[in-house]
């Protein structure tokens, strides 16, 4: 019996992306601002609300970045559809040479060019389609995409935000916050990072330390400087 093929492919590449980019700094800013005012003051309520008042603007404005984001992309995409729809009905012959031109790169016969360039053409639609992918290389964006784009960004902000303060909630002096918020946040820093890596085909032992020590140097750094000040 024949082995059977399984491609396996990255899907949903999208959530993916919002996840990665919203728990990234969910994970990092907190942190950095709870080890910061670790630092500074003695009390961890005051930590605690300064903690939770940065994960609902952070939140906030990183979903909005990525609810523009989203429309900017569906802005560009209907922007250059107009243009090629234009440009089939104004100049039809030089847009079934640029189909010619995409299928001469992948090496066929300039007969079979002209076929398949005359085929295309008798639907004008499909035409476009096919000059909006291969020609400019643009999928058509998901119409949900912005505001889907917008909550997964936003809610993975929350969910990473609250693991480096969790901590303060149990803890009597903000010391003890950060000792325990160092541990718990390094440890989720590093499953973070090594499953990042893994779905984006990279190293996953390489991408863990990568996020840890990026997590540990922005913490260390706003320790220092408000011990400094």
């Amino acid at each position: 019996m024949a082995d059977v093929h399984k491609e396996e492919h990255l899907r949903s590449s999208d959530l993916i992306t919002d996840i990665v980019i919203g728990m990234s700094d969910g994970l990092t800013v907190p942190f950095a601002l709870a080890a910061g005012l670790s630092g500074a003051v003695s009390s961890t309520a005051i930590i605690l609300t300064a903690g939770i008042a940065e994960i609902a603007a952070g939140s906030i404005a990183m979903g909005l970045g990525g609810y523009l984001a989203g429309k900017t992309e569906q802005d560009h995409y209907r922007s250059e559809l107009k243009r090629e729809q234009d440009e089939v009905e104004a100049v039809p012959e030089v847009e079934k040479a640029e189909v010619r031109d995409v299928f001469a790169e992948m090496g066929l016969s300039e007969e079979t060019q002209h076929l398949i360039a005359d085929e295309i053409a008798k639907d004008k639609e499909k035409w476009v389609d096919f000059m909006m992918k291969y020609e400019l290389g643009l999928e058509k964006p998901n119409p949900k995409r912005a505001r889907n784009s917008a909550l997964n960004i936003g809610i993975s902000y929350i969910v990473g935000g609250i693991v480096p303060l969790s901590p303060y909630m149990f803890a009597a002096t903000p010391l003890e916050g950060l000792k325990w918020s160092c541990v718990v946040t390094l440890i989720c820093l590093f499953v973070f990072g090594f499953f990042k890596a893994k779905v984006t085909g990279q190293n996953p032992w390489g991408g863990a330390v990568r996020v840890t020590v990026i997590g540990s140097v922005a913490a260390a750094a706003a320790f220092g400087i408000a011990k400094l000040f």
